[in-house]
């Protein structure tokens, strides 16, 4: 048997995949207590927690929307205002709950503990949505790599069987 079978498939350490989940999770752990803790009127309360959860998903969109579109420079799958929808989308979220933050009347103390919770939660959703895409890329180049190995298996065994069977 050749090397050429043998087949790496490079993929992210357990370790790296803990320290992922557990920074998403304190990120999401820092924005949950101050958004529960968050002085002001009601209506101010439920517009950040309404902005922290759509810049949240507007991140995940724009994470699988750029990883899908990496390797098809000129030509793409998408409708053409697709793309002005995601990026649009995200700087939207980001843009009215800074703003909504930047206007809140509280310390300031306590308006910078938000940003900065806030802004670590994008960029471990970032790395989450990277990681889990890595990971299902991963996954589906080894079944690929398995399937072709089945299917080299059996053209090998269908070959020999014929050869066996010509020579009796």
């Amino acid at each position: 048997m050749s090397s050429s079978n043998f087949t790496v498939v490079q993929r992210d350490t357990k370790a790296w995949q803990l320290q992922v989940w557990v920074s998403f999770g304190i990120a999401v752990f820092l924005c949950a207590t101050g958004l529960a803790w968050l002085p002001g009127e009601r209506l101010e309360q439920v517009f950040m927690v309404m902005g922290y959860v759509f810049c949240l998903s507007a991140t995940f969109v724009l994470a699988k929307f750029t990883r899908d579109n990496q390797n098809k420079r000129g030509a793409t799958a998408d409708t053409p205002m697709w793309r002005f929808v995601v990026w649009g989308g995200f700087a939207i979220a980001m843009a009215l709950t800074g703003w909504g933050l930047l206007g809140m009347n509280i310390n300031p103390t306590y308006k910078a503990f938000m940003a900065v919770s806030w802004l670590y939660l994008i960029t471990t959703a970032f790395t989450l949505a990277k990681m889990l895409r890595d990971r299902y890329d991963a996954d589906l180049f080894e079944a690929r790599v398995q399937g072709r190995r089945e299917a080299q298996m059996q053209q090998g065994a269908a070959a020999v069987a014929e050869d066996s069977g010509v020579a009796k």
